[in-house]
């Protein structure tokens, strides 16, 4: 449990801290552009690396020490951050230039989110999985106070302040990884089976997996239509209330 709960304190930090840029980022591209085409695009970016990469990337977790996985995730994605941190000092900050951070930041959080999540059953008893699983949950929910915190620290940091907030809770998401060691799961049945071909074959074997388990490949799917259709309405939040409203409005709102 401690191991655990030093790691989990790194992500419920990091994750703020990405929720920050990410609020930040997205107020800025509608506000230089008008457009909400070009402000959704930031969304689509976010999502697709990790819907189409999960597959791999779950077999990487589990042939690979996860927390190097973890650890080499959270720098690539703090060094995109320090990227955009220093194109926007420069005065150089594009569009395009956020598209391609996002992007990349997305597909280091498609390795980091499957080790981390693998991680949590290796950890903790299976009695305690209950109250991990909740303070998951609670860590995921800490990022609804980065709108409403980043549109206060706008007006007294400036956008490239938040970002290198951001950056810094990587770096602090970072260390604790360093302070703590993840045991190597045991061999099971059914990871024997899945460990032979090639990796394509072996990211397939959780296709099969799933398509073996009608009831879990049905709650898959609910939650990814249910996903989808709260994406189509959250995207076109933020330039409906930018259009007549202030950013501080839009994120207490958020």
């Amino acid at each position: 449990m401690r191991t655990f709960l030093m790691i989990w304190t790194g992500q419920v930090v990091s994750l703020v801290g990405s929720g920050l840029t990410s609020f930040v980022l997205g107020v800025w591209v509608y506000q230089n552009t008008g457009s909400a085409t070009l402000f959704a695009l930031i969304a689509a970016c976010a999502v697709l690396p990790g819907v189409v990469l999960s597959p791999l990337t779950g077999e990487v977790a589990d042939r690979r020490d996860r927390r190097w996985v973890m650890i080499l995730a959270d720098c690539g994605a703090a060094l995109s951050t320090f990227v955009v941190f220093a194109l926007y000092l420069g005065g150089r900050l594009e569009v395009w230039h956020i598209y391609l951070a996002t992007t990349a930041t997305a597909l280091c959080n498609a390795f980091q989110a499957p080790a981390y999540a693998a991680s949590v059953a290796v950890l903790v008893p299976r009695r305690q999985l209950g109250r991990v699983n909740g303070l998951v949950q609670v860590e995921r929910a800490a990022a609804i106070l980065s709108p409403a915190v980043a549109a206060a620290l706008i007006s007294a940091i400036g956008i490239s302040g938040v970002i290198l907030i951001d950056f810094a809770t990587f770096l602090f998401a970072t260390g604790t990884l360093l302070l703590v060691r993840i045991p190597r799961p045991e061999a099971t049945t059914h990871g024997a089976d899945a460990v032979h071909g090639s990796l394509l074959q072996r990211a397939g074997y959780g296709w099969r997996y799933l398509g073996a388990r009608p009831g879990l490949l049905w709650l898959v799917v609910l939650m990814g239509i249910s996903n989808f259709f709260i994406g189509l309405c959250s995207v076109l939040v933020t330039p409906l209330i930018l259009s007549f409203s202030s950013v501080g409005t839009l994120g207490k709102l958020m």
